[in-house]
């Protein structure tokens, strides 16, 4: 049997998810395939080990698709307050006072009541599945695995191992950092491999949800603090949820996840800074390794890429599924003004500029993220000195950071002309081993 469609999405994650609701909202159908069909939530629940900072303007996105008051009703946290520093010890440190070399973004600065809300993956994804299950163009289809595709002239075939087959005029790719669909197109990829791998915490800490997300840089990585919602039932502030990210050497992140709850609870608070609030509890702790990850092209014929399939940047900045979302949201709109002018949705064209649009983006966010990383691993006394004057630059040029923080918001599209060209620049840099 062989079902068609206008696009198949293979990948029913966030950012797969998202682009289905947004092009069946627009007139297209659209088969949505998955390999599992995602958790139901429950309130008492303890939360998601992977959590997101989405952006304000993921939150415009989702909005306009519907899916943020199903994310609302569920749960979200919001921060007011970002907040960055260089927490290793050099001698040079002492020729810049401490607040110096701490940066905060507020939105209050922007006149904003937040810079953006910490999620959890598993609420997101629900959401967008829901609102999915709530069009009748888009057919979703679990627990299905892809045996074959045929990237043809006339259209894309897909092929199940269950024997079915399904036709479109796109195949999108948008099953993850391992994508089968991008080596089925045969669509290489350029990627390096970090040193460090990132340990996933979450916990329970004593008092009222905060209002801030911060990470502290030290010799073997960072450590960072994010936000969640109330560990009561009744929302009292009694105890709070938190996630924490702990960045360094394989070895040592063993180490730590083979430690009892309350001896890990000690070695947290012994390495985080002082801003980490009191931790009553861990709940679930995870690590993985970290790899930049880009491919060649972002499509070929009918196939093309969006998010993990396409990129995978080092998750400093928590920036990852935000360029996702604004690859659906570029090739929604390509798809749909294809459509609109009556043009077969495959043109080589409309694709090419699909890429034009979304590979320098998320290149340019890439290359700010390893530059970030290698700038803060390096003990090199003038770098160190360097990254230090550069965070107390960034309290004294309120202009220039209100720039970056309407950027990392998804305000704006681009980042200041002097950054972007700092960020260019940056392979040739020389602390950058670019592998």
């Amino acid at each position: 049997m062989t079902q068609s469609f206008d696009v198949i999405i293979v990948g029913a994650g966030m950012v797969g998810a998202a682009l289905a609701n947004g092009l069946a909202q627009a007139g297209l159908t659209v088969a949505l395939l998955d390999r599992e069909t995602p958790a139901p939530f429950a309130p008492e629940d303890p939360p998601d080990l992977r959590v997101s900072a989405l952006s304000a303007g993921t939150e415009t996105y989702l909005s306009r698709l519907g899916v943020w008051s199903r994310i609302s009703a569920m749960r979200l946290t919001p921060y007011r307050r970002l907040s960055v520093w260089d927490a290793s010890q050099h001698p040079l440190s002492n020729l810049i006072t401490k607040p110096l070399a701490r940066t905060t973004f507020d939105a209050a600065d922007l006149g904003r009541r937040h810079l953006g809300h910490i999620v959890e993956n598993r609420v997101t994804q629900r959401a967008l599945w829901d609102q999915a299950g709530s069009d009748e163009r888009i057919t979703r289809l679990t627990d299905v695995t892809v045996s074959a595709i045929d990237n043809g002239a006339d259209a894309a075939t897909l092929t199940l191992t269950d024997g079915r087959t399904l036709t479109a005029e796109v195949l999108v790719g948008a099953d993850g950092a391992r994508s089968q669909i991008r080596q089925l197109a045969g669509i290489g990829t350029t990627s390096d491999q970090y040193a460090q791998q990132a340990m996933v915490i979450s916990v329970q800490y004593a008092g009222s949800p905060q209002d801030i997300t911060w990470q502290a840089f030290h010799p073997s990585g960072p450590r960072a603090f994010l936000p969640l919602h109330s560990a009561e039932p009744d929302g009292a502030a009694e105890h709070s949820w938190g996630s924490l990210v702990w960045y360094d050497t394989p070895a040592r992140l063993s180490e730590l996840k083979a430690l009892p709850e309350d001896a890990l609870i000690s070695d947290i608070q012994r390495a985080f800074p002082q801003d980490l609030p009191p931790l009553v509890k861990v709940a679930g702790r995870a690590s993985f390794p970290l790899a930049r990850q880009h491919a060649k092209s972002y499509f070929v014929n009918r196939v093309v890429l969006v998010g993990d399939a396409a990129h995978t940047i080092n998750p400093l900045a928590g920036q990852g599924v935000n360029l996702g979302f604004q690859d659906a949201e570029a090739l929604q709109q390509t798809l749909v003004e294809a459509r609109r002018a009556g043009q077969p949705l495959a043109t080589a064209s409309g694709l090419a500029h699909y890429q034009s649009v979304r590979k320098p983006a998320n290149r340019r966010m890439m290359l700010a993220m390893d530059l970030f990383y290698h700038a803060f691993s390096n003990q090199t006394p003038p770098l160190h000195l360097a990254r230090n004057i550069g965070l107390a630059l960034a309290n004294s040029l309120p202009f220039a950071k209100q720039q970056v923080t309407r950027y990392a918001m998804g305000i704006d599209a681009q980042l200041p002309l002097p950054i972007r060209q700092l960020i260019d620049r940056a392979p040739r840099l020389p602390f950058m081993n670019r592998g």
